[in-house]
């Protein structure tokens, strides 16, 4: 006998909305859904389980009386004037953030069950300290000299070895483009492009992996800020700017102050008027990306706003046809890494060979599954 379930039209609806989907994909997966939607013909108990995981909603909200509001548990700041609400959400986004709180849950416990100190740099700054001493102090923790970047090939490698740097201190890294290995949920860039979730034992930064790979450097950087502040927060920084609000304004000028410091900067500027390619060159001497070049010439009113806004156009849409022109994914494990997060990973692992944490719960923090799980392990140095 099949069991059909009576669910509120509502909160089909609800689900629909939320899970972005457009309405053909919906008809085409589930073609009595208008029927539902009229309540002419219900689902069976198994067409609704269906319908929960193709629409990303958890089964339990189907049987509420309304659609329930979700609010991101942490502050989302909008560079732009938005008509959204001020945590609205996308589902991928909210799902995202979701995960992470768990990794971090579960890493805080296990750090505290083996007796771990927490970190005194969380939270050791004040929002009305000095700029540039906040920018000393987290060079100073992260044993960086003022032109750190600089004894690096590239950009990119510098970008790679501040991510392992800060992972060095506690700090768990993730970048990820998409919701957990999930193709089909890619995150939006121009919805967030990063966030962090502040903890005093394991503190997490995400940045978006969609994003250009030009602009993820300021992201984190941004992101670090934040930790020593103590602020959790998810943030667009749309134009590479930020939003009005204090917290991102100064986390912006410290993340901006860490990477360029506006004394070499300046000294800097005179010979690079010399060359053809003022951004380039700067951008070669300091190593960082030709956006966060353009960004700090406009801190320090080098440039005006319209002449940043021209360049940043410009080279994101180089950077789009750069990525667009490069096919394939990768490789799967090395994505891991970064998906993961290599300490959070390691943590992981360790508890698992440990005993500490059935290989059941090792699968559900990380996505990884079975002969996938050992791969992976192996594929960073441990055997399980």
């Amino acid at each position: 006998m099949v069991v059909r379930v009576a669910i509120k039209p509502v909160l089909l609806e609800w689900a629909i909305k939320r899970s972005g989907r457009s309405m053909s994909e919906i008809e085409h997966k589930f073609p009595k859904v208008q029927q539902w939607l009229a309540e002419s013909y219900q689902p069976s108990f198994k067409q609704l389980e269906d319908f929960a995981a193709f629409t990303y909603t958890p089964f339990g909200y189907f049987f509420l009386q309304a659609p329930p509001k979700e609010m991101l548990p942490i502050p989302l700041y909008r560079t732009l004037d938005s008509q959204q609400e001020p945590n609205e959400a996308s589902v991928n986004l909210i799902d995202t953030i979701q995960t992470m709180q768990s990794r971090q849950n579960w890493l805080r416990d296990y750090l505290i069950e083996r007796g771990a100190d927490p970190l005194s740099f969380v939270q050791s700054a004040n929002i009305h300290d000095n700029v540039a001493e906040v920018a000393r102090h987290i060079r100073k923790t992260l044993k960086l000299t003022t032109d750190w970047a600089a004894e690096h090939t590239t950009w990119t490698d510098a970008l790679n070895f501040l991510r392992e740097t800060i992972e060095d201190i506690g700090i768990l890294v993730v970048v990820n483009g998409i919701v957990g290995n999930n193709t089909h949920r890619k995150l939006d860039p121009q919805e967030f492009r990063g966030f962090v979730l502040v903890d005093e034992y394991s503190p997490l930064l995400f940045i978006n992996g969609a994003d250009g790979k030009a602009a993820q450097m300021f992201t984190l950087a941004h992101e670090l800020a934040h930790v020593f502040f103590g602020y959790s927060a998810a943030f667009d920084l749309r134009g590479s700017l930020p939003s009005a609000d204090l917290i991102e304004v100064k986390c912006d000028q410290v993340a901006a102050e860490f990477l360029v410091p506006a004394y070499e900067f300046k000294v800097a500027w005179d010979q690079a008027e010399k060359t053809d390619n003022i951004f380039q060159h700067m951008a070669r001497k300091f190593k960082v990306s030709e956006i966060v070049i353009a960004r700090r010439s406009l801190d320090l009113a080098f440039i005006d706003k319209p002449a940043f806004f021209s360049f940043y156009e410009r080279y994101q849409a180089e950077e789009r046809k750069t990525k667009a022109a490069q096919s394939g994914g990768g490789n799967f494990f090395a994505n891991q890494k970064f998906r993961i997060g290599k300490r959070f990973a390691e943590s992981v692992i360790l508890a698992t060979k440990e005993g500490s944490l059935l290989y059941s719960e090792a699968y559900q923090l990380t996505g990884l599954r079975g002969k996938t799980f050992d791969e992976f392990a192996n594929s960073i140095g441990y055997e399980v």
